[in-house]
């Protein structure tokens, strides 16, 4: 006698086979999927993204951006030491004020006490003219931190007279916001430090 539930097991076993399927597809799927994760995320560690003048996205290497820092960290610190030492009576306050936006409190606490001490008095009183000859840094990383070491060589125009002195200073650049016209290249020095001084005049 023949009944509906014949071709039962049939059935079963057919719709085991579809579980299966499905089960073993969508192991694949989801490991394909890790992996090309995986994939696009070691390449995004390597590079980074620009935007262009027209819209376009421009891949970036990290090699490239380091080369890019050292250009604007050079760029950020011949701007403040042009700023902060570069002075005479008609610029000093523009100047300085420029130069407190690209450093920390260790150059404002440098600031401050060269004003307490009477510099800029002195820059008022005698009429100088302290200008900017040359700057020459260099940078160096060593666990994430920048650091930097820049030799500047200024003159001192006492009308009659004019020294000439060289400048070692010290200290570290951090990234910040870029913000402009006050910080263009969106770094900040820290932990600056007037290293040495000496006049060039003297030596023979």
């Amino acid at each position: 006698m023949k009944t509906p539930y014949k071709n039962i097991y049939k059935v079963l076993k057919l719709n085991r086979f579809i579980v299966l399927a499905v089960i073993i597809f969508a192991m694949l799927s989801s490991t394909f999927s890790l992996w090309m994760a995986f994939k696009t995320n070691k390449k995004a560690l390597n590079s980074a993204f620009a935007i262009n003048t027209d819209g376009s996205i421009i891949p970036l290497k990290l090699v490239t951006q380091k080369e890019n820092f050292k250009v604007e960290a050079l760029a950020h610190l011949d701007l403040f030491h042009n700023y902060f030492y570069n002075i005479n009576e008609s610029n000093y306050e523009q100047n300085l004020e420029k130069a407190l936006w690209l450093g920390n409190s260790t150059v404002d606490n440098l600031y401050r006490q060269k004003k307490a001490d009477g510099v800029y008095n002195r820059l008022l009183q005698y009429s100088l003219v302290q200008k900017v000859l040359s700057t020459d840094s260099r940078i160096g990383e060593q666990n994430g931190i920048y650091s930097f070491r820049t030799t500047t060589i200024f003159e001192i125009n006492r009308g009659s007279i004019v020294d000439t002195y060289e400048l070692v200073s010290t200290g570290n650049l951090i990234t910040v916001d870029r913000n402009f016209p006050n910080n263009p290249h969106g770094l900040l020095i820290t932990e600056y430090f007037e290293k040495t001084l000496k006049k060039l005049n003297d030596e023979n």
